[in-house]
This record gives structure tokens, sequence and C-alpha cells, in this order.
């Protein structure tokens, strides 16, 4: 099995800024999140977020200071919320100005993360969606929405494209809800270097399975991104990886080792919610993580399990995978 390597939301290093960054009256900077996020043990790497993170910032300071920091840039996340205009759409807004805005954002985003040394744009299109019956004209703001991708998509083929889903937040429904409707979504976009974000909490409350939709974004696009955090399956809690759903978890790091995704696991959790120290936090995500790994790699060597699996036989599996958790 591959050696993981991690990485983590930025913002949240912000937790406790007004005592960690005394002397600036607690306002940290994208640089100051960046420095913080590099004394977690075992970090390799950092998302920016677009165009928030950047702001004030160039593309070469961006560079140099990851080149000193010891953690390297994975990519950007787009985010849209810093304009009240997207409100109820981005890519989907009913204002072809505001739309066209969205989208040359985006693209303008994919040309600084290149600059930056980035090679995957994260697309969550939160904004996306619908709220009333009777609101929207589902086929008019689909085809927008495809339309959309594929132009973002088309602008550098050179660059990962991916789509992270969501079922509802902001919106009450989202357009790209679970991973079936966003599968369906890249097949009509039809670019090759469009792919699959999983976010293990997003897929629980659109009640899936997570190694189950690892296996379709891996079968009929690219997964091109896993986001690690837990939840109670009814919001996007944000929790510590594997606080609720253990054998979840490690059904999904054994899928991820089956279908040979080699890329980041990135830790996207809210330490902010309940106040923890954002450096112990993530440092205990990946202490779980490789806990978790010596598991799966203990199951790799269990023949029994295989067959367990073939016959659906899940007394013999869970035996199995019980056996491989509480072993001493």
């Amino acid at each position: 099995m591959r050696e993981f390597k991690f990485a983590a939301r930025l913002n949240s290093f912000r937790v406790g800024a007004e005592n960690y960054w005394k002397f600036k009256n607690g306002k940290a900077t994208t640089f100051d999140l960046i420095e913080r996020a590099a004394t977690v043990p075992g970090l390799n790497a950092v998302d920016l977020n677009y165009p928030d993170h950047l702001d004030g910032h160039t593309e070469a300071e961006v560079v140099e200071r990851l080149a000193g920091s010891g953690v390297a840039l994975n990519g950007y996340a787009m985010r849209y919320y810093t304009d009240p205009s997207f409100k109820i759409g981005a890519f989907t807004n009913p204002d072809p100005v505001v739309r066209r805005k969205a989208i040359d954002l985006t693209r303008k985003g994919i040309d600084s993360m290149r600059k930056a040394g980035g090679q995957t744009m994260t697309l969550w299109l939160g904004q996306d969606g619908f709220d009333y019956s009777f609101q929207v004209d589902y086929k008019a703001v689909w085809e927008m929405e495809v339309e959309a991708i594929r132009e973002v998509a088309s602008h550098d083929p050179g660059v990962e494209v991916s789509l992270e889903y969501k079922p509802n937040e902001p919106r009450s429904f989202a357009l790209l809800p679970d991973v079936a409707t966003t599968l369906l979504a890249i097949r009509e976009a039809d670019r090759p270097n469009l792919g699959v974000t999983l976010d293990f909490a997003h897929v629980l409350y659109a009640e899936e399975m997570p190694a189950y939709a690892a296996m379709l974004a891996a079968r009929h696009s690219r997964l091109l991104g896993v986001h690690l955090n837990d939840s109670y399956g009814k919001r996007d809690d944000g929790l510590m990886v594997g606080a609720v759903h253990i054998q979840q978890t490690i059904e999904l790091l054994y899928a991820l080792d089956s279908l040979g995704y080699d890329g980041l696991l990135y830790f996207d959790t809210f330490p902010d919610i309940s106040g923890l120290d954002p450096v112990a936090e993530c440092a205990a995500n990946i202490d779980s993580v490789l806990a978790m790994k010596t598991i799966v790699e203990r199951l790799r060597r269990a023949p029994a399990l295989s067959h367990a699996i073939a016959t659906q036989n899940s007394v013999a599996s869970q035996k199995i995978v019980q056996a491989a958790l509480f072993a001493p």
C-alpha cells in the first residue's frame, strides 16, 4: 500500500487567531495560515481558496512563501460566496452578465493556480441550485451548468478540474447533489480533464456509501480528490476523521487502495466549531489515518476477507474486520 500524502483546509488554522497572532491583533494573512499549517508534523500540502486567499498576494509571492514553508500547493478551491450577486447562482445565475462573471472568475482562478504551481482546481458549486417549487427552469439551469463546466474545463486542458458535490447548503437543493448526478454532468460536459472530489461528510448525508461512491467516480470518470472528515450524516459537521464512521472510513481507504488512487488525502474538518487547537486537531487526523492504514494492510493480508466479500457473507467479513480493528 502506498504512502499517504496529506493536505488540510487552510482556514482551519484561523482558530484562536486572537491569541496566536496577538502582535497582529488577531488578523492573520494567508501566509500566516500557511506558516501555522506547516507546523503540523506530516502535513504535505495545502489548497488555497480563490479569490479570497490571493487577496493582496501575487502568485510569485505564494510560490516563494510555500517554498520556504515545507508544504506544497495542491491546488485551488473556487469560492463564489465573496460576491453577493452569486447568491442565486454562479454558473446558473439568471443574469447572463453575472453568469459570465462567475465563469470568467473561474478561468482567472485557473490561470492564477497555474502560475502558483497548482494542478487541481476544485469546484464546489454550492450556489447553483434552488429553494422553491417553480423557482427555476430545471432544463435551462442544467444546460447552463454543463455548458459552464465544459467552458471552464476547456480553458486549460492541462489542469484538472474536479467537481465536489454536496446535497444542499447554502441552497435547499444543490444542482449537483450526489455522485450519480455529478457523473452525469461530467459525461455531458465531455472533457478529459474533469473528475470528482469526494467529501466524506457530503457523501454521508447524500445517503451514499463512501467506498461505493469512490468506485463509481473512478469507473465513470476520474477520482481527483478525497476530503476526509466525519459527521452524523445529517449535515456537514466537519468532525475529526473516524470520530463516528470508523468502518466506513477504513472501507474507503481499502477501496482507494484497490482503485490505485494516488492523490492527496485532504482534511476538510472544522476545528473552529468547537474551538479546537487546529494544529493538534490536524495532527490527530493524520495519526488516525495512519492507524487506519495499518488496519487496511492487515485486511489485505486476510485472504478470507476477499472470499467473504465475493460471497457477500457479512457475518464472516465483520468478524475479520473486527479482529483487525481490535487485534493487540
